[in-house]
């Protein structure tokens, strides 16, 4: 047990092993916080701690200073001892700096390991004794029955976003800048409370390999790890580059060439690993990245992916500070960093709210994972706000831009509206 010599202990964390298997999703129910991927995860429900992360251009270094100092307020209470036990804290970043955001330590964290390994971790006050929060019973569930009608509508006519695409392309062009991200929003209203549980678990049935998440209305499967910390070791498998799948092996086989043969693609790709390795660099006694792409299939596109890797210089970074240094990548913004967010801004026409920003989790070590937040919606209530963006460069094709986005767009819609 630790207990900082300086901070007042507001609260405890006690982490202890779990014997039981656990289904996180169900665990953390409609209004807890989860985030998971085929083999290992965290689900969390109750709130514990509620911290406000300072919005701004210095982001990057006062939200991970907000939470660590947050942290030294929890005394813990640790048998298990890996990343993601002690207190864990969810976020959600907005994409823009200047939006308000918060992090929160649930009062009930369960989590589970690659190796199998699980656990339970209780945060509360210091000589509470109340378990009656039993962690294998499912979370809560929103009341009634789901919705049986949907109305689905784009907030902007294909027809403008593709004259933006084409605004977009002459700035490049003309050498303003490199690469720009537009992204899309289409917003679906249903005639009853869309419950984020039902759709993550269709989410999960499609795309297993996924990150998929659930903090505070905001869910997805993300197929795109912005950075992962344990220990001194980092990990970041940045995505750019996307093609179609059709469902026939051959016919994707050979759209998986094209796109490993398409110059449009690797440029854009390397522009992206380029950015991610410079940021990383700083942070790290060492960084390197795989020589050569690789095809990730998720469900109807597939994306060209590079793992990069390095180890952190002492004291290793927090995983809170190495997402916000690393985002946004030009993956999901463009590049340069400035001109393509000026760019964005004034074409895109788009509040993104936490569209395509950092989100995941942190411990108080300093471990965690965070994806970039694209395959994924904004619910509120009836409501759900669904978006998706591509990458524009000097040669892109506003009509085939338009039809990418349809795809990347069918992964949420398809497990919001149902018959």
């Amino acid at each position: 047990m630790t207990r900082s010599a300086t901070h007042v202990v507001e609260l405890v964390a006690t982490t202890t092993r779990l014997d039981d298997d656990v289904d996180l999703l169900a665990c953390a129910g409609d209004q807890g916080w989860l985030f998971e991927s085929a083999d290992h995860g965290l689900a969390g429900r109750g709130e514990a701690l509620r911290i406000t992360l300072p919005p701004g251009a210095a982001r990057a270094a006062d939200a991970a200073e907000a939470v660590a100092h947050a942290f030294t307020r929890v005394e813990v209470a640790d048998e298990v001892g890996r990343p993601g036990t002690g207190p864990v804290a969810f976020a959600a970043l907005p994409f823009d700096d200047e939006a308000q955001a918060t992090a929160v330590v649930p009062a009930l964290v369960v989590g589970r390991a690659a190796d199998g390994t699980r656990w339970v971790t209780r945060t509360r006050s210091p000589g509470a004794t109340d378990d009656t929060d039993d962690p294998l019973a499912p979370g809560r569930r929103a009341g009634g029955p789901g919705p049986s009608r949907f109305d689905v509508s784009s907030t902007r006519s294909p027809e403008s976003w593709c004259r933006a695409v084409v605004a977009a392309r002459d700035r490049i062009r003309a050498g303003e800048l490199t690469k720009v991200v537009l992204a899309r929003e289409v917003v679906v209203e249903a005639d009853a409370p869309i419950s984020p549980v039902e759709v993550l678990g269709r989410l999960r049935a499609a795309y297993p390999s996924a990150y998929r998440f659930s903090v505070d209305g905001f869910i997805g499967a993300s197929p795109e790890l912005l950075v992962s910390r344990a220990g001194d070791i980092v990990r970041s498998q940045p995505m750019a580059g996307t093609a179609a799948r059709s469902g026939d092996p051959s016919a994707d086989a050979r759209l998986a060439a094209s796109l490993l043969a398409s110059a449009k693609d690797l440029s854009e790709h390397r522009i992206t690993i380029d950015a991610v390795l410079d940021t990383l660099l700083p942070f790290c006694s060492y960084v390197d990245a795989e020589a050569e792409p690789s095809v990730v299939a998720v469900a109807n596109v597939q994306h060209l992916a590079t793992l990069v890797h390095g180890r952190l210089s002492s004291p290793p970074a927090n995983a809170l500070s190495l997402a916000t240094a690393l985002h946004p990548t030009p993956a999901v913004g463009g590049a340069p960093r400035h001109a393509a967010l000026a760019v964005r801004a004034e074409l895109e026409q788009l509040d993104r709210g936490r569209y395509a920003g950092p989100v995941g989790w942190v411990d108080a070590a300093g471990n965690g994972t965070f994806a970039v937040g694209v395959r994924s919606a904004e619910i509120d209530g009836r409501r759900a706000r669904v978006f998706a963006g591509n990458g524009m460069v000097a040669d892109s094709d506003p009509a085939a831009e338009l039809s990418e986005t349809r795809a990347k767009l069918l992964a949420m819609l398809s497990a919001i509206v149902r018959p």
